[in-house]
């Protein structure tokens, strides 16, 4: 899906807004959003949507959407409805970040929910069929000048302006070499933009190995992590591979994602996928 604006600059801009201007946003503005969101629900593969939906004045069937005072002032939402039997969270993660970085491009800000949000007041405004639940909701608006200290305080709590260092998250063949920037090469900051990458309580369970197929990404689960319907930290890998594409496709890094056979396993990490460079491509460019 391509950006008008920089992934990069996208992608360092984000952040989780908690405090919102209450303020009704422009209509084009709102359009602009709901018909990306469109092209997005076109292209997916798995079954899933996401919809926006607006608690402002004026709406015909105004209903609370309760967020158990984690977020203040937002009356917009986009909402991600998976049905329950899909069980490709790392896809649902990709497509929901898009719409984010799309959102941020706007200059619209926006916060990951997975669990503070109250379900039965979103589902009655959502239309879900009897095989479909909410799985993510984000608030999306133009944040408020003032934040209040609520927000700096969960801001702390979750250490939400730390990451792990890069030699926590990416390795070179196995978990005992950290990866070089030189062996990191023309990737370095694709792989960057993924230790930015936003996850469920920022427990950042992405890791990447590279070897002679290419990157490979897994998932270190936190352990005593709640799993319930919908697989949190499978989607923040999502996520992770969101922003290693775009960015790689900003870069004009050819590539592809492909499930190596006999990728090699690893205690307590699981093999999700690895990017394979298309090296014919890259030499052309």
């Amino acid at each position: 899906m391509s950006h008008k604006n920089s992934v990069i600059e996208s992608i360092k801009k984000r952040y989780s807004c908690r405090t919102f201007d209450a303020k009704p946003l422009e209509d084009a503005l709102v359009k602009k959003l709901q018909d990306y969101i469109e092209t997005i629900n076109a292209k997916a593969k798995i079954k899933a949507r996401f919809i926006c939906i607006s608690n402002s004045e004026g709406d015909e069937t105004p209903v609370k959407l309760g967020t158990y005072g984690m977020i203040s002032g937002a009356t917009n939402y986009i909402v991600g409805i998976c049905e329950k039997d899909e069980k490709n969270y790392v896809d649902f993660g990709y497509l929901f970040e898009e719409i984010i970085l799309f959102a941020t491009e706007n200059n619209l800000q926006t916060c990951w929910l997975g669990g503070t949000f109250n379900r039965d007041e979103f589902t009655q405004k959502c239309n879900l069929t009897e095989n479909e639940y909410i799985a993510i909701v984000s608030p999306y608006g133009m944040k408020k000048k003032s934040p209040r200290l609520f927000e700096t305080a969960v801001r702390a709590l979750v250490g939400a302006n730390n990451r792990k260092p890069f030699s926590e998250i990416f390795f070179e063949n196995d978990l005992t070499t950290p990866l070089s920037e030189k062996v990191a090469g023309d990737y370095l900051t694709p792989l960057e933009m993924v230790r930015l990458s936003p996850s469920a309580s920022n427990k950042q369970p992405c890791r990447v190995i590279k070897n002679q197929d290419g990157f490979n990404f897994y998932l270190k689960r936190t352990k005593n992590y709640p799993t319930g319907l919908f697989d949190m930290q499978k989607n923040d890998i999502g996520i992770a591979m969101c922003h290693f594409e775009l960015t790689s496709n900003e870069l004009s890094l050819k590539g592809h994602w492909e499930i190596i056979s006999g990728a090699n396993e690893f205690k307590d990490l699981e093999y999700i996928t690895t990017w394979v460079e298309d090296l014919n491509e890259n030499l052309k460019s």
